[in-house]
């Protein structure tokens, strides 16, 4: 009879290799240094998946592990912020014995080599289920520099990286919910289990962001955070919505192209850094992003008056449900 994994032995043979040579201590101690940078601030963010909510029960474990990090490396971003580290719970289910283990700690490899970030410490567990994995990561910003939700004003631009949808209609993409070509459907299953974070266009968040939030609950509840944090309104085009290539070919088939945009705008898992910026400073903005082989759109601008208002074709929408709600 094969022993299941243990906690020890998880974290000797798997996660031990993953730690910072210094700060994580081997993962021998109860804690982890982290030492002081003097004109930085430290921020930190954390973010936890679930089996079943998160994640799908069949997901390679080694994208499992990949989409916990790099969605806490998405908070970072947002805030204008450079990564480099992070501490790991992992509470494992009875099915998850060591070749899964195995799995999730080589995701964590690759991405560590990436994104340029060690583990620093943490903790593992077992659990009846369902599994469960939390990640806290650590980040620099200039003292002072770290960019809020708080900060947008009226006549600000509402724009966004990247493109939108993609994450919800992954999920559709995973669970066999879609006719689309293959090549479609690998990519947008690719974006659902390992999105990728800006991390890239941190410094240019923290140049030209007068507020910023990563989207993750769906474009229009993250945005709505936003504007409540700054205690402003929005206007915003649907129509304007950035669609990848596979978006805009699961668009060709919807017979209301207004409902299937607010399915897009509110299903959330894209992971985009969404930002306010002043008039003057879009077209800078927008040619370095373009630099970086990404993409810049403008949704809409900010306005005195408070709430969201969403439109298409110039026409007002009626929004009932703006993203995922958080139990």
């Amino acid at each position: 009879m094969v022993e299941p994994a243990g906690e020890f032995e998880t974290i000797r043979e798997l996660f031990a290799p993953l730690a910072h040579p210094e700060w994580g201590r081997g993962l021998r101690d109860d804690v982890a240094v982290v030492p002081s940078r003097p004109g930085f601030d430290l921020i930190a963010t954390k973010d936890a998946i679930v089996e079943g909510v998160h994640f799908l029960p069949d997901d390679p474990m080694d994208t499992v592990a990949r989409k916990l990090l790099r969605v806490n490396l998405s908070d970072l971003a947002a805030k204008g912020a450079e990564p480099f580290g992070y501490l790991l719970a992992c509470a494992w289910s009875p099915r998850l014995d060591w070749p899964e283990r195995q799995a999730f700690a080589e995701g964590l490899k690759q991405d560590q080599v990436a994104f340029g970030v060690h583990l620093l410490g943490g903790d593992t567990v077992s659990t009846p289920g369902p599994s469960s994995f939390s990640l806290t990561a650590l980040g620099w910003t200039p003292a002072g520099a770290a960019v809020s939700r708080a900060g947008a004003r009226p006549g600000d631009v509402v724009v966004v990286t990247g493109q939108i949808g993609d994450g919800w209609l992954g999920l559709k993409a995973a669970r066999g919910g879609l006719a689309l070509d293959p090549d479609r459907i690998q990519a947008l299953t690719s974006h659902y289990r390992t999105p990728e974070p800006k991390t890239a266009l941190a410094d240019l968040v923290l140049a030209h962001a007068t507020a910023s939030v990563d989207v993750s609950d769906g474009l229009l509840a993250d945005l709505t955070h936003l504007l409540e944090a700054s205690g402003v309104g929005a206007d915003l085009a649907l129509e304007r919505l950035p669609l990848s290539r596979a978006g805009s070919a699961w668009m060709e088939d919807r017979v209301d192209p207004e409902a299937a945009l607010l399915d897009l705008a509110t299903g959330g898992d894209d992971y985009e850094i969404l930002m306010t910026v002043r008039p003057g400073a879009v077209e800078a903005l927008r040619r370095e992003v373009e630099r970086r082989h990404d993409r810049l759109t403008v949704l809409g601008e900010i306005t005195a008056r408070c709430g969201l208002r969403v439109s298409h074709q110039g026409q007002p929408v009626a929004v009932g449900r703006m993203g995922w709600r958080h139990g």
